[in-house]
């Protein structure tokens, strides 16, 4: 975790959850001129005013969303001990949850503290003010947190319905909570400004989207008026064979998978895709993929899907 930093300072570093401070840097034996060193090597970095982290052995490759959960979850651990009795909550404690970030504004971290009137909002730190219900927090390492539910319920009304959905699909389908928890949390915020968006999501909400792009596809179809779709269903031939386990199934027939990664890999892979594709017309069935792309012209997205139930050709809405 710390190579090349003293046993002392990454012990210290250690106990703190993974960031230390100015002083911990002098007692640890470096002097000033060793901590601008590193600051401008990149081997630490500045994670807020005299708060620090070493990063020379975090992956060089790591996604831009897996640096930026990191980056946060240290956030919110050097702001808890540093603010003291506050509960992590709002799209801070959706992540210490494991929840996906799309559409979340990571550049604070989030807080509530029980009381009434105003909070506080600083460059890196917001402290919310709130009731909280015993049943609304909840220990996730270590760390006095805004359960699950709430989480969602009050990052979406601060955020979007759009990005509700994603959070409320994903817990339900982590098996984080259960519908009539989410519903009975909504239910007792309904006053809160955007309480009708969050209550809009946990109602659309379904776990058996197993993606932020599935959901996002959800609603998107949702909003346009195409109908329905069966999620997940598992198309067998004649003789009972398993054939594929599809995203989404629209009347009709048509197929509608979302791609995340649009691509297959190895040979084999593509070979194996192919396979499916073609048992899957065999049984008159046809198909629509739909990529992250797509998602950003839901207009046109839209009409694809719809000409598609109308039976005319489908091409993968990718290379339009």
């Amino acid at each position: 975790m710390f190579s090349g930093v003293n046993k002392r300072l990454e012990v210290i570093a250690a106990e703190r959850g993974g960031w230390f401070t100015r002083a911990d840097v002098m007692a640890a034996g470096y002097s000033d001129n060793e901590l601008r060193r590193r600051l401008r090597s990149g081997q630490w970095r500045r994670l807020s005013y005299n708060s620090y982290v070493e990063t020379r052995d975090w992956p060089a490759d790591e996604p831009p969303w897996d640096r930026a959960i990191r980056l946060h979850r240290l956030s919110v651990r050097m702001a808890s001990e540093r603010l003291g009795d506050v509960v992590v909550s709002h799209q801070s404690a959706a992540v210490l949850h494991g929840l996906p970030i799309w559409g979340l504004d990571l550049a604070r971290a989030h807080f509530t503290r029980p009381g009434a009137g105003r909070g506080r909002v600083g460059r890196a730190v917001r402290v919310h003010l709130s009731p909280i219900a015993v049943d609304e927090i909840a220990d996730v390492g270590g760390l006095a947190t805004i359960s699950v539910e709430r989480a969602i319920v009050e990052t979406t009304c601060g955020s979007s319905y759009e990005v509700g959905v994603v959070l409320a699909d994903a817990a339900l389908s982590r098996g984080l909570t259960t519908p009539e928890r989410l519903r009975a949390v909504v239910l007792r915020h309904l006053r809160w400004r955007g309480a009708a968006a969050a209550r809009a999501a946990v109602l659309f909400a379904d776990g058996l989207s197993e993606s932020v792009g599935e959901s996002r596809l959800r609603v998107l179809m949702a909003n346009h008026g195409l109908p329905t779709p069966r999620l997940q269903v598992e198309i067998h031939n004649e003789d009972g064979r398993l054939i594929a386990r599809v995203d989404f199934l629209l009347p009709g027939g048509l197929i509608v998978e979302f791609d995340g990664a649009l691509k297959y890999g190895t040979g084999e892979a593509v070979l194996a895709e192919k396979w499916r594709e073609d048992r899957l017309r065999e049984r008159g069935y046809r198909m629509i993929r739909v990529g992250w792309a797509d998602l950003d012209r839901p207009r046109a997205t839209a009409d694809r899907l719809w000409r598609g139930l109308r039976g005319q050709a489908a091409e993968t809405l990718d290379k339009q």
